[in-house]
């Protein structure tokens, strides 16, 4: 495993901060989460009582975010717990966390503190609006940061009004640049010998995904409006209504669009002046009416079959079951099981790096609160039973 060598304290909770985190144990980092002793990290309580999405007493949540990793309990606000910390700053590569902005510092464990116990700590902190500017101190969730992204102002149809995306790229983007900020400062320290601190905004990670749509606003001043599921430049490009579904069909350039024409034989669609693009783009909502004629007669299989022989670009509108098994995904392992310790059995997306000299991984189930404490300290920090009691019976670990 590519950062079996790494140890990263995770102090996260919810989704953001814990998906970063996933993501740098899937790739073999031994993550090891701190939570507070008996109330445990909050996510351990989303769902863990609901029939349909719960087993063995864990939510869905905490089921999925929390695979390949171990659980220690802290007081983080005792000082006797601090200090168990420190040592395992000392020992550690990287410290994560998803508090609000100057949580760390009040507790002691910001990166200007636990720099100076250990050098090479790399500190990350994932944030609705980072540790700079005007709004740091505003409380965000996920839907809030897609709507002041502007990502809201494009998904939908036009008179439909704003609609947040169907998963939470809010929170999954923090996460997503949040690891991969670690990882580059994971870089770095194998050239400078020191750590460094990874401040990453969820606002911020919106505003970079919006990439050339921003672009081209700021070029030329036009404010974008929803279009549905067609594209503002490419014809067709959209979803198109089957006899039993819905299926895309993405066309983009002229010679796929030639293409297109010749396998479905639609004569209203052969006029020479619609290979150009331009044109097509101006008859837009005419030629799409006449695709979504012709689709409506099939199913969506016959089409796909059709239009993937003839390579042109389509796939059909999956819901989640029909994701999640198609073949495609099952073949790269994207649905991976957890052993409980029960020994039931849970179905989680899996890890979608592939690298070619690591072997896929194992998955271990999520940890029970605390189930490591003894063993992390003992083993890592060489404390002894009898430290280890005392440290429990004062209530600085659970």
């Amino acid at each position: 495993m590519v950062l079996e060598h790494i140890i990263v304290l995770d102090l996260t909770h919810m989704l953001s901060g814990p998906y970063g985190t996933m993501l740098l144990a899937d790739l073999g980092a031994r993550t090891i989460k701190v939570e507070p002793p008996n109330s445990g990290e909050g996510t351990r309580r989303l769902l863990e009582k609901d029939p349909d999405y719960s087993i063995d007493g864990m939510g869905a949540y905490f089921l999925t975010l929390n695979r390949n990793k171990e659980s220690v309990c802290i007081d983080l606000k005792a000082e006797a717990g601090r200090a168990v910390f420190f040592d395992l700053v000392r020992q550690a590569d990287v410290v994560y966390d998803n508090f609000s902005v100057g949580v760390t510092e009040r507790l002691g464990i910001d990166h200007g503190s636990l720099s100076k116990i250990n050098p090479r700590i790399i500190t990350c902190s994932v944030t609705g609006f980072g540790q700079t500017g005007p709004e740091i101190h505003r409380p965000a969730f996920d839907q809030v940061v897609q709507a002041m992204g502007g990502g809201m102002s494009i998904t939908g149809n036009p008179d439909d009004g704003p609609v947040r995306s169907g998963i939470p790229i809010g929170d999954l983007g923090g996460g997503i640049f949040g690891s991969m900020g670690v990882l580059a400062a994971l870089v770095q320290r194998e050239r400078s010998g020191v750590g460094q601190h990874v401040d990453v905004s969820m606002l911020d990670a919106q505003i970079s995904m919006l990439n050339y749509m921003a672009t081209m606003h700021l070029m030329s001043g036009i404010v974008p409006e929803a279009i549905g599921n067609s594209h503002f430049v490419h014809v067709p490009y959209n979803s198109f209504t089957t006899r039993d579904g819905h299926i895309i069909v993405a066309c983009i350039g002229d010679s796929f669009f030639e293409r297109f024409v010749e396998e479905m034989d639609i004569p209203a669609l052969r006029n020479p002046e619609f290979l150009k693009q331009p044109v097509r783009y101006a008859a837009k909502a005419e030629i799409e009416a006449i695709i979504n004629e012709k689709l409506k007669t099939e199913s969506t299989a016959y089409w796909l079959e059709r239009l993937r022989t003839a390579r042109i670009p389509c796939g059909p509108v999956n819901n989640l079951e029909q994701a999640l098994t198609d073949a495609q995904v099952r073949a790269r392992d994207m649905v991976v099981e957890l052993a409980l310790e029960s020994g039931k059995r849970v179905q989680v997306p899996g890890n979608p790096i592939k690298l070619s000299a690591m072997e896929q991984p194992g998955y271990t189930r999520p940890p029970a609160m605390g189930e490591h404490t003894n063993d992390v300290l003992g083993s890592l920090l060489s404390y002894s039973e009898e430290t280890i009691g005392q440290l429990r019976q004062a209530g600085a670990i659970g």
